[in-house]
């Protein structure tokens, strides 16, 4: 059973939570770049405000509508770039009520424009569009929308588009380095079902035998954050009185499933209460939290997190750590609902730096055992999930090409968090760092470079070296170590220039000592060759003994 569970964990983190599968690509096409680059038809403009109106027609699998784009012009050019990607086709762009050309170059449409578009302007355009948006054969790693039925033979859709683009399903700036400030998302479905997308419900428009439900997102939401869930949803809900005040916490679910939700949620305040105490307070106190049940695994929906678990604890039932602590929680409301710190609060601007989220986020399981269950249950499960690492490419991907790095984004990242908390030794400024991480870059979008600044400037460590280790390059530092007699020697290899992280090892049952291993061999003369000589497992590390 161990070994199919381990070979479970190794599929999840291969695919990586929320990510479409994509293949490895040793050459990059224009496609990418026009994707995964911030071009001169996206520069000149900012996002403002989106109106996404749409109907979906789920017998048909088809959806048709317009976006309406606010954007205040930072530049006076006369090209516009929208991406959507195929099947789905726009069908009219219009600015005050002009009819604009439009030059389509694979998923990107250039927009030619007629009005001046004159610098400090706020200016707007309407897209229009229909299809068939491609199907999500295995949701959410491949990316668009799952048609389902529940077991009531209702309609059950929802979307999940990380990494494949929000413009799978819906014409937008698909770029991460804009956030809209805010939207406005209405969703016309057959009248029987429900929509549930992000923010607050301002209204139901009854429309003959369909319903219009409009939800407001009042704080700035990356694409991929927004979402269409739809289906025979009943509601049920709590006030948690968090560090912003009331926060409203909504749960919808399928009506079947009401009685088991009520008790299984309860995770979700108790999620709540740890991750505000590590990462400070909830970043959408305006839009609220919601979890609702989808026909797939789940995905980190800004203020509306979706779940589908079946209401098992673990990972489907599983542990990925294999120590039993991750029995504790369900996965997928803890690790989802950490994403709105790490993710949509603070959002990498390229794809390279997805470990920004996934990092953090698979950092924060560990963390929530901490706080119910202390640092030693946190630490097993943290050391426990290095079986699922394979270090086999960079954390880091390629820039400007819409390119994630390696799936070890996940635990390799928390296990490089997990180690630099030892070398900052001290919890409460630890846990300080992190809190303070979520207000300096409070809903903005991020580099990594700006995340490695503000650590080392904030730990009073120059972390330079360490992250190019665990982030840049494949290899695991080895401590080469040697204990003989009352003499140890110690060295790195397998490292980067100019890595020299110290180590805390203990002497005997009681003492520890911080060693300062570098690429050449060091020498410590201890009191007694008989001691024991450990080498603190906190520590992600390879070490050799002679």
């Amino acid at each position: 059973m161990k070994n199919w569970i381990y070979l479970l964990a190794f599929f999840i983190i291969t695919t990586a939570f929320g990510q479409d599968l994509q293949s490895e690509k040793n050459k990059f096409t224009r496609q990418d770049t026009l994707r995964g680059s911030i071009t001169p038809e996206r520069a000149w403009w900012d996002l403002s405000y989106y109106h996404l109106d749409i109907k979906v027609n789920p017998d048909n699998k088809f959806i048709s509508g317009k976006n309406t784009i606010q954007y205040k012009v930072l530049d006076a050019k006369k090209v516009l770039q929208i991406d959507l990607q195929k099947p789905l086709k726009i069908t009219a762009v219009i600015q005050n009520g002009d009819t604009l050309a439009v030059n389509q170059d694979g998923n990107a449409h250039f927009i030619t424009l007629k009005k001046p578009q004159t610098v400090g302007s706020i200016q707007s355009l309407d897209v229009f569009y229909e299809g068939n948006p491609k199907e999500a054969v295995r949701a959410p790693w491949d990316g668009g929308i799952s048609w389902k039925k529940d077991t009531n033979g209702n309609h059950f859709v929802a979307s999940s588009c990380q990494g494949i683009g929000a413009s799978i399903w819906w014409p937008c700036k698909d770029h991460m380095y804009d956030e809209v400030d805010s939207m406005l998302i209405s969703v016309n479905v057959p009248s029987k079902l429900m929509n549930i997308s992000n923010g607050r419900l301002r209204k139901v428009e009854q429309i003959g035998d369909t319903k219009t439900f409009s939800w407001f997102v009042s704080n700035p939401i990356n694409n991929y954050g927004v979402n269409i869930n739809i289906g025979d949803y009943v509601h049920f809900s709590e006030v948690y009185d968090g560090i912003g005040g009331n926060l409203d916490m909504d749960y919808y679910v399928l009506k079947y499933n009401l009685e088991k939700a009520k008790e299984h949620f309860k995770d979700a305040p108790k999620m709540m209460k740890a991750f505000e105490h590590w990462f400070g307070q909830y970043p959408f106190y305006k839009d609220g939290f919601k979890l609702v049940e989808v026909p797939y695994l789940g995905m980190e929906h800004q203020s509306s997190v979706t779940y589908g678990n079946q209401f098992k604890k673990g990972y489907l039932g599983n542990d990925l750590s294999g120590t039993g602590w991750g029995l504790k929680f369900d996965f997928i409301i803890i690790h989802e609902s950490g994403h709105e710190w790490f993710a949509n609060n603070i959002t990498y601007k390229d794809a390279a730096d997805m470990w920004i989220h996934e990092g953090f986020t698979a950092y924060s399981e560990n963390l929530f055992l901490d706080y119910y269950y202390g640092k030693e249950a946190a630490s097993d499960y943290v050391i426990g999930t290095r079986k699922n690492i394979r270090n086999d490419k960079p954390i880091i991907g390629k820039y400007n090409v819409n390119n994630k790095g390696s799936g070890d984004m996940y635990y390799k990242g928390a296990n490089m968090l997990h180690t630099l908390r030892q070398l900052i030794e001290d919890d409460q400024k630890w846990r300080q760092l992190l809190r303070k991480i979520n207000l300096r870059f409070y809903h903005q979008t991020v580099t990594t470079k700006q995340i490695e600044d503000f650590i080392s400037k904030e730990s009073g460590i120059d972390l330079t070296q360490f992250f190019n280790q665990y982030l840049r390059d494949v290899r695991l530092p080895k401590l080469e170590f040697s204990h003989k007699k009352n003499t140890v020697k110690y060295r790195w290899t397998n490292i980067v220039d100019g890595f020299d992280m110290p180590v805390k090892i203990g002497i005997g049952k009681h003492d520890q000592k911080w060693i300062y291993p570098k690429a050449e061999w060091q020498t410590l003369e201890i009191s007694s060759g008989k001691i024991p000589i450990t080498i603190d497992k906190n520590f992600y590390i390879e070490v050799k003994m002679f």
